[in-house]
């Protein structure tokens, strides 16, 4: 019985980690069920046996890769009262992790759209709590208060990170550096209506 366990613990690992390459290498959307079973070295029969349907998959596909990852700490940047420390620091914690996990976290930001609804939900209220904790000790200024947090938005995105450090070559110092001056050079200077 134990080794019988064993087996299928085996080829359930199997598929999990035949997901993740996919996921990593063509993305979510690319990734077909026949896809994972030929990688797992299993019949797509087998791969529904061990999960009833796609959300299913994706969580224990998505609980797998997290499971290697160092995660952003948040809870660590909200120890920090400086408010331009505190973003510097988020955002230094965010782009390494983006940097370490780039090639998946491409995949599946730009598949956003055909991931199960929970995980759609899941990475949206997580981009708007990142936005919230490093927003959190700059003075509340009103109006002001929506640009700041459009603009400490824009520097969190992972398409802002990918795009400076891929893209255009900065390092991830010289990126946190560029956006944490933008977003104190907003801060800091009086703010004027555009003229009509």
């Amino acid at each position: 019985m134990s080794r019988r366990a064993e087996q299928v613990d085996g080829t359930r690992q199997r598929i999990v980690e035949a997901t993740v390459e996919l996921h990593g290498s063509v993305g979510p959307a690319a990734t077909t069920i026949a896809g994972i079973a030929d990688l797992a070295g299993v019949t797509r029969l087998t791969v529904y046996r061990h999960f009833a349907d796609d959300a299913a998959l994706f969580d224990a596909c998505s609980t797998h890769w997290i499971s290697q990852q160092q995660l952003p700490d948040p809870g660590a940047w909200s120890q920090i009262s400086d408010a331009a420390a505190r973003l510097q620091e988020g955002l230094s914690d965010l782009y390494r992790f983006y940097r370490a996990g780039a090639d998946m976290l491409t995949n599946i930001r730009r598949d956003l759209t055909t991931l199960p609804d929970a995980h759609q939900q899941r990475l949206r209220e997580q981009d708007t709590y990142f936005i919230g904790v490093l927003a959190a000790p700059f003075e509340d200024t009103g109006d002001e208060d929506r640009r700041l947090r459009a603009l400490i938005g824009h520097a969190t995105s992972f398409w802002t990170w990918r795009s400076l450090c891929i893209h255009q070559g900065l390092s991830d110092a010289e990126a946190v550096n560029a956006m944490t001056g933008m977003v104190h050079a907003v801060t800091s200077a009086p703010h004027v209506e555009p003229a009509q």
